[in-house]
């Protein structure tokens, strides 16, 4: 049992190994889309399975802001379900106040996609997080198709801009790979006249690219690139959301640590560009499996099987395949802790720049475990210490990072003695009941 007192959370050890079959919430990453493209869409869509975090809240208080009629009631499971109806050619409405994003980042930058092609002028803002972190990266594509900006030249928010009905199309060469970017892009792009080309240095997910032809707009897509063809309207559509593989990752990581345990997460998204954390536990050595059982319109997904695994061991991850796991990287090192050997994950500057530094903090806090991790350049080095036994009396700064709060959690739960997590309820960004789930499992 965990208890908390103020923001510091005390994270106990589970009572038994992890046992049977248990769903995740739905993918933030898909419940984002799936609210914003129904607000941009002309007519009545009906959503399901939509993660309710403060994440998605952010979206779906934007939409209404700017006109989208939103009907979605709390399902038993947890999610939200029900209608949303788009402003579709109309466009939005000018919103009377700043659009406040949260500490989301997937809202506030397609946000400037999907208000491109529109004469209305937006002020975005968010937390003090989202005000730390890069925004050039989406304003300078869009600049060059005729959005204005002010501050001129502002790399983080708040700032406002002024859409244009008169959108160029464009062929952009992405200096990272992005899907936030490539998305905001792709959505002013189904506006504009001709067609608007992303290409990025590696894949990164394809979300987008599989959803819009569900709206009616289609896409073309090849590895690293992306276009679509305008202009057009989204239409109306069905969507239902399947479990999200980041917040799986933290289940399956549980699994391979906690002796005795074998796990099913059933109906998780099984995308290939999700699932890069499976192949690196499996590099590792880990007993962890997929099994595809279906597929929501060009989604797949399917049950993730994950068991101790008594010997891990250090491995490589290149750059390239970065983008398919790079919100497991914290999770994973904490498993590369237990491993032998040194593992290494190249080119993830990506991580300086998420909700914290979590190239410093996971660097910080494999160190409180004693363990060796340190980062060269743009690559991160973890010696792995199998048999690693947890210290008495460590704290652990989550630094309102979610994927850092579930990271450090599993130290205490999966250990043998307790820990502390300070701001532990930043989990209600993309998994709320994590705590809960994780302990129900345990028998």
């Amino acid at each position: 049992m965990s208890t908390s007192d103020e923001s510091i959370t005390t994270i106990h050890p589970l009572r038994a190994s992890l046992q049977g079959s248990t769903r995740v919430p739905g993918d933030k990453s898909i419940s984002h889309r799936a609210v914003l493209f129904s607000a941009m869409a002309q007519g009545l869509s009906k959503v399901s399975g939509v993660l309710d975090s403060g994440d998605v809240q952010s979206s779906l208080a934007a939409i209404e802001q700017l006109g989208a009629r939103v009907d979605l009631k709390k399902q038993p499971d947890g999610s939200l379900a029900g209608t949303i109806e788009g402003w579709g050619a109309a466009g939005p409405v000018q919103p009377g106040t700043p659009i406040d994003c949260g500490n989301s980042g997937t809202t506030a930058r397609l946000l400037m996609g999907m208000l491109a092609p529109w004469d209305r002028e937006v002020a975005i803002t968010g937390d003090d997080s989202l005000c730390k972190r890069p925004m050039r990266r989406i304003t300078a594509p869009l600049m060059k198709m005729g959005v204005r900006f002010v501050p001129e030249g502002a790399d983080t928010l708040p700032l406002s801009l002024t859409g244009t009905r008169s959108l160029k199309s464009i062929t952009y060469h992405a200096p990272m790979s992005s899907a936030q970017l490539k998305t905001a892009v792709l959505l002013a792009g189904v506006y504009a006249k001709g067609t608007t080309t992303v290409t990025e240095p590696s894949p990164s997910r394809n979300h987008t690219e599989l959803m819009l032809p569900e709206y009616g707009i289609e896409t073309t897509a090849v590895s690293g690139t992306a276009s679509v063809k305008g202009p057009g309207v989204l239409k109306a559509c069905d969507v239902a959301v399947p479990g999200d593989p980041s917040s799986a990752a933290f289940l399956a990581c549980a699994a391979v640590l906690l002796p005795g345990s074998v796990l099913h997460i059933e109906g998780v998204s099984l995308n290939t560009a999700r699932i890069g954390f499976v192949r690196t536990l499996e590099q590792m050595g880990a007993t962890v499996s997929i099994r595809h059982t279906g597929a929501e319109g060009k989604e797949p997904f399917g049950t993730i099987t994950a068991s101790h695994t008594d010997v891990l061991r250090g491995c490589e991850i290149p750059a390239e395949k970065i983008a398919t796991l790079v919100d497991e990287v914290p999770v994973l090192s904490l498993v590369a802790a237990f491993a032998r050997g040194v593992t290494v994950f190249r080119g993830v500057e990506e991580l300086r720049v998420k909700e914290t530094d979590r190239l410093a903090a996971v660097t910080e806090g494999l160190g409180l475990l004693g363990v060796d991790a340190w980062i060269d350049g743009n690559d991160l080095f973890i010696e792995g210490q199998p048999g690693l036994r947890v210290p008495e009396g460590l704290v652990f700064d989550s630094h309102n990072d979610h994927r850092l709060a579930m990271t450090w959690a599993l130290v205490g739960l999966t250990g043998n003695r307790p820990v502390q997590v300070a701001n532990f309820d930043s989990v209600k960004i993309s998994y709320p009941r994590f705590l809960q789930d994780i302990e129900r499992l345990a028998k």
